[in-house]
């Protein structure tokens, strides 16, 4: 693969990963409609590291904050620094579990652009409602471990591409009736674990082929989803503060329909 593509994916890959317009889906459309291969195990693995890079770097106070609260709760002192862990983990359970099942008996059976076209318009509106209707009175700090669940449930969805982990995390995190920020914070904490897992299983599959070809290009992978990653959570972070999610939805309504004209219009691939 030329470099000039791991670039293009790895920017992709670390914008649509924080941003709620699905980076699955983009990760599929993209490589079709440049008629690229797909890229491998070796380079999803690196871009699964340089987002988890990102949002490690970007939350670094939350992250030492957690850490030190999970230090003094194995002295036996109580510490609520440590509830976010609890918070994060009963929202990762059903993700880890769903996301295990489906790699072993799904398969690429989901990856349709039909499907991608449907998700994309469908949870758009979706997070549109959630976004108008839902109240913004809560923070992180009032949320319970049911409300985490809730939220967890959700995250189920993305394993269907189109869409994405932190839209449909942030549209129950909005229907439940946290700020917009918050929201966003919560999503992006909570992608630590999810990352964190998918990349330690993908790496184990790697690991298992003995497939350690690419590494450099792997590096740039990892190293472009890091920066890009970060830029994506600080925009997302600053916007939500001071506008609404509607250029997301209007975005995803948009390129589901174009989708759907490239499907059913008679556009054909250039691809062989």
């Amino acid at each position: 693969m030329p470099n000039i593509d791991i670039l293009v994916l790895a920017v992709v890959q670390g914008i649509t990963e924080f941003l709620p317009v699905s980076s699955s889906g983009h990760l599929i459309l993209v490589p079709k409609l440049f008629c690229w291969p797909d890229q491998g195990l070796t380079l999803d693995v690196a871009a699964h590291i340089g987002t988890l890079v990102a949002v490690l770097v970007y939350f670094w106070r939350d992250v030492a904050n957690m850490g030190g609260g999970l230090v003094k709760l194995a002295r036996g002192k109580r510490d609520n620094r440590a509830r976010m862990v609890w918070l994060l983990l009963v929202a990762s359970v059903p993700a880890l579990a769903v996301g295990f099942v489906l790699d072993r008996w799904a398969g690429d059976a989901l990856r349709d652009e039909r499907i991608i076209a449907a998700t994309l318009i469908g949870f758009g509106i979706l997070l549109y409602l959630a976004d108008r209707l839902g109240l913004t009175v809560r923070r992180i700090e009032h949320m319970t471990a049911g409300s985490a669940l809730a939220i967890g449930f959700f995250q189920c969805l993305a394993f269907i591409p189109g869409t994405s982990r932190s839209g449909i995390t942030m549209t129950m995190a909005r229907l439940l009736g946290y700020e917009r920020k918050e929201a966003a914070r919560f999503s992006f904490l909570l992608s630590i674990p999810t990352i964190a897992a998918a990349g330690l299983y993908k790496g184990y599959q790697l690991v298992s082929s003995g497939n350690f070809a690419e590494m450099e290009r792997a590096a740039m992978m990892a190293g472009f989803s890091a920066v890009t990653g970060f830029l994506a959570i600080a925009f997302m972070m600053y916007w939500l503060r001071r506008a609404s999610f509607a250029p997301f939805v209007a975005y995803r309504i948009i390129l589901g329909l174009v989708l759907l004209w490239s499907i059913y219009g008679g556009w054909q691939s250039a691809c062989p």
